[in-house]
């Protein structure tokens, strides 16, 4: 936290401005919220101004160098890939706490799991797993339990598990031979499967099945830089994808394991590579089970050291567990209305998780907070609290709203990504491999796709800086898909160990 100032600190060297408090006689205390401690929670009611907060971070991490994602749920975070547009109300905040407005637009990639207004998202059917599958599917303990044993099975056999075609293909062989994995794995009734394939095929109407399959996402592509070194904003646009809750929630955990599983080890940096923030946060945990909330807690705690920060973004600070509200040093709380004796129980609950400032009642302060204004507080230089503050908040530099049709597809197409993800690719699975008679059916035909993956992925990596076409940037695309597939089988099955996710 910085000291007093009269003069504007528009830009504070190591830090992201987040505003200013006001002793009543034009003195402004500036607070910026310090790079390195990466994890954070942004809380409050509809209407309280936390998208303008997490517009603000995004703003200040993007222009520190660090990456970003973040789930546009509403359609109003687009406006960062646009210029400001000096709203009054943001002019006269500056004014106010003794800013310059300043104008700017960001590094944009949109990205939509349906592909409608973004670059497509796609994960394959085993990098999710099969906790993260149950979750989704809402299956019991015991359909959680069959569908372990249809992944181990699928890894025994060689079964590649890409899309959801190949994962019904597993079921009814694991349903058809269930006599033979009896013994082994215990019973598999017919009855189970059914309600599995049930669950799948809700899903399908719901639109998954778009999201899984090939050319899989590469989580490296979140991690880049523009021309200028400012940090790139990757933007879900997930307005539709919010209508399945269920999907929205495990989509973004598959990330954050994505991530977890993917980035080497790099110790505590000066600042994040990548900062991930987690919108609608109470949908992750609401009734969550016990082996999944350990899981997340886990990675929330170890993930700081391969240089991702996360913040989770929900209503009421109490929407998140304990184990992992208290890995969160750096809080934004904007205002909670408290009309019943529950909700004032949950204010003063809220209350209780800051350090408190004799100058008020931070209970109290929760309540009357005007739009715009926030209590934060933030890790100090030594790890500890610092107690919290009443802020104005700064206005964000960029467009705080939507963009036009127009304005979204010029972004798309500006993308280097253009053509990479977009069309599907179909490549020899599951599937395929029990059409064709069953494991050990069509090695060779594998094994010469595999030779030919090979090839074509040494071509394409020896094109450096050449733009590639989109048949091209897609099958380059494929390869590395199945690169990742085959190469990473036993960090994956040492990384299912860590997540819960492992067959028991």
């Amino acid at each position: 936290m910085s000291d007093t100032k009269t003069e504007s600190p528009n830009a504070v060297p190591g830090k992201i401005l987040v505003g200013a408090t006001h002793d009543g006689a034009r003195a402004y205390r500036y607070l910026a919220l310090p790079l390195g401690n990466r994890h954070g929670l942004i809380s409050g009611a509809t209407g309280g101004g936390k998208t303008v907060s997490l517009q603000l971070l995004a703003e200040g991490f993007s222009n520190a160098g660090t990456a970003v994602f973040l789930a546009d749920v509403k359609g109003d975070l687009a406006g960062l890939s646009q210029p400001g547009d000096a709203k009054p109300a943001f002019v006269k905040r500056a004014e106010e706490i003794g800013l310059r407005y300043e104008p700017d637009r960001f590094p944009v990639v949109f990205w939509d799991v349906f592909g409608e207004q973004g670059h497509m998202v796609r994960a394959t059917v085993s990098e999710m797993g099969p906790l993260l599958l149950s979750r989704l599917l809402e299956l019991n303990d015991t359909q959680e339990g069959v569908l372990n044993i249809v992944f181990k099975v699928a890894d025994e056999q060689r079964l590649l598990l890409l899309d959801l075609k190949d994962l019904r293909a597993a079921l009814t062989y694991v349903a058809d031979h269930a006599a033979e994995f009896k013994v082994k794995y215990g019973n598999i009734a017919p009855a189970t499967v059914g309600a599995i394939q049930r669950q799948l095929l809700v899903l399908e109407t719901q639109g998954g099945d778009k999201f899984f399959g090939e050319p899989q996402l590469d989580i490296g592509d979140f991690i880049r830089a523009d021309r200028d070194g400012r940090g790139v904003v990757n933007i879900l646009a997930a307005e539709k994808l919010m209508r399945s809750p269920r999907l929205y929630a495990t989509f973004l955990l598959w990330m954050l394991s994505e991530l977890f599983e993917t980035l080497p080890e790099v110790g505590d940096l000066e600042k994040p590579k990548l900062v991930f923030f987690f919108d609608e946060a109470h949908l992750l945990f609401q009734d969550a089970p016990k082996a999944l909330l350990s899981a997340i807690e886990q990675v929330v705690r170890l993930i700081r050291s391969k240089g991702v920060g996360v913040y989770f973004v929900t209503q009421n600070p109490l929407d998140v567990p304990d184990t992992v509200l208290g890995q969160l040093g750096n809080r934004i709380q904007h205002a909670l209305r408290a009309f019943t004796p529950r909700d004032q129980k949950a204010v003063r609950a809220a209350a209780e998780t800051f350090r408190k400032n004799p100058a008020f009642d931070t209970t109290e302060a929760i309540m009357r907070l005007a739009v715009g204004e926030a209590l934060v507080s933030m890790l100090g230089d030594k790890g500890a609290p610092e107690m919290v503050d009443r802020v104005l908040i700064a206005p964000p530099a960029a467009r705080v709203g939507p963009v036009t049709p127009e304005e979204r597809a010029a972004v798309i197409a500006g993308s280097k990504f253009v053509g990479k993800y977009d069309q599907p690719v179909d490549r020899e699975s599951a599937f395929e491999t029990l059409q064709g008679g069953g494991p050990g059916k069509s090695g060779a035909g594998g094994m010469l796709g595999g030779v030919i993956g090979g090839v074509l992925g040494a071509l394409f990596g020896s094109a450096k800086g050449k733009r590639l076409s989109p048949a091209e940037a897609a099958m380059r695309s494929a390869v590395q898909s199945a690169a990742r597939e085959a190469g990473t089988r036993i960090a994956k099955e040492i990384l299912r160990g860590v997540l819960g996710t492992m067959s028991k």
